[in-house]
């Protein structure tokens, strides 16, 4: 991995500091019955408190080697383990490290760590693994959130993504930009700071304009690749509408492969939302079916109903069923007039029945559905292609590009209006500050906390 500049390590306060003066522990592995438990402790005392522990001298011993040793408390032996040493700086923290490979029984973990926490090491919170890995430089903080991902990640495109971001790829994607900007910035504080100076070229508007202007577009890329790629890792809301007994719920049942709705002839079966998750060709849709759509006295159908308006106003994709057997219903014609301005795909089921309409034509209850499928994999093959990307990765990644782009908008705009150079360096270090929050080389106390207390215990 690559590191990150030295600066990252001072702007978090001096309340860091005290952090790397104590030694931290924590099982690494699922807190459950199995072959073997890990247990990582990492700090100034790690190699002390297992020397203590075991009774075996490992002072001099070499980074990156495995060793026999027997945990005891007192003279009574509690477990024959495994100790890996991994030392400072060449370790996961960048501090001594050390993993205890115990057998994996809940009881023998458990009591291991408690005679490693009465040694003279601490209960590691939530992530502090991988923050002390930040805060030494062995990765940014994009790196970081990376890890957190892989370990998150529930299918294949989330996993690569994870993978990029933990080689490093969102730096290597600001890089450029961070470079861009802070050229455009250095030159402006030159023509500030010494105007005297004849042999110092004198900056216009006209010279930082287009550099100005090529650098939003880039960013703007940059964040409609991310946009789109969000959609696909994240999954894509999907609402089933149509009115009573199009087969709304035999087509919810074709794409889960599983009989998960009720379906009958009886119109208004469905009452409440029903959901589920499928996948198709890496894209990965959140289900939702609902009940049909009509006027009706009925009390329950009425709730039935308002629900699936509310799942409307939440939905990324409308998936519309209309009885291809038949011609479209006064209900119909309100149902497409309501969802015109939805991102929506229309679909004419009981092909089965021949179906009167042109289009995309399928039979749910026979699970002929593959018109469909098509057409949602073909629908979502540029933010698919986005998804295979390097981008950012997250909304807070995404939510610091848009403050740039804001910001040295911003600039432009003062440019345009004859603004001083001085008074536009504002807006470009505005620029600046929240492109380096990215990467964490601008981090805030709480911006960390937030992020790592989402990390499991022993990451």
């Amino acid at each position: 991995m690559q590191g990150v500049d030295k600066t990252s390590t001072i702007i978090m306060g001096n309340w860091r500091d005290s952090m790397f003066q104590d030694t931290i522990a924590a099982i690494a592995t699922a807190d459950a019955m199995g072959a073997i438990s890990v247990i990582r402790i990492s700090g100034s005392d790690a190699i002390q408190i297992v020397t203590d522990l075991t009774g075996k001298n490992f002072s001099d011993a070499k980074g990156y080697t495995i060793h026999y040793a027997t945990i005891k408390e007192g003279n009574e032996s509690v477990d024959e383990v495994l100790v890996s040493l991994f030392r400072a700086p060449k370790s996961y923290t960048g501090e001594d490290v050390v993993e205890i490979s115990c057998h994996g029984g809940v009881y023998i973990t458990r009591k291991v760590l408690s005679l490693i926490l009465g040694a003279g090491a601490r209960m590691a919170r939530r992530g502090e693994f991988t923050e002390r890995a930040f805060l030494s430089g062995k990765m940014d903080l994009s790196q970081a959130e990376g890890i957190n991902d892989l370990i998150w990640a529930k299918d294949e495109i989330n996993a690569k993504s994870a993978i990029h971001s933990l080689k490093g790829s969102v730096a290597k994607l600001m890089r450029p930009l961070e470079e861009d900007l802070t050229q455009i910035i250095s030159n402006i504080e030159v023509n500030i700071d010494y105007p005297e100076y004849d042999d110092v070229h004198q900056l216009t508007e006209e010279e930082i304009l287009p550099k100005a202007e090529k650098w939003i577009n880039d960013i703007h890329q940059i964040i409609v690749t991310a946009q789109q790629s969000a959609v696909i890792k994240e999954g894509i809301n999907t609402v089933i509408l149509g009115r009573p007994n199009v087969g709304k719920s035999s087509l919810l049942n074709a794409l889960l492969e599983e009989d998960k709705a009720i379906v009958t002839d009886v119109a208004g079966t469905t009452r409440d939302l029903v959901e589920g998750t499928v996948r198709l060709s890496g894209i990965t849709l959140n289900l939702i079916d609902t009940a049909g759509i009509r006027k009706s006295d009925d009390a329950i159908e009425q709730i039935g109903i308002t629900k699936s308006l509310q799942a409307l106003e939440k939905a990324q994709l409308v998936i519309v069923v209309l009885d291809g057997s038949e011609e479209l219903t006064e209900e119909d014609q309100e149902l497409l007039e309501k969802t015109k301005n939805y991102n929506r795909i229309v679909v004419y089921n009981k092909k089965d029945k021949d179906s009167v309409h042109a289009g995309i034509s399928i039979s749910a209850i026979q699970k002929d559905i593959t018109e469909l499928t098509n057409a949602i994999v073909e629908k979502y093959q540029s933010e698919y292609i986005a998804a295979n990307s390097d981008t950012l990765n997250n909304e807070r990644q995404i939510g610091y590009a848009l403050q740039a782009e804001q910001a040295m908008r911003e600039a432009v705009n003062a440019l345009h209006a004859g603004m001083e150079l001085d008074l536009v360096t504002i807006d470009l270090e505005k620029a600046w500050t929240a492109l380096r929050q990215i990467t964490g080389k601008a981090g805030k106390e709480d911006l960390l906390d937030e992020i790592f207390s989402r990390f499991c215990l022993g990451k």
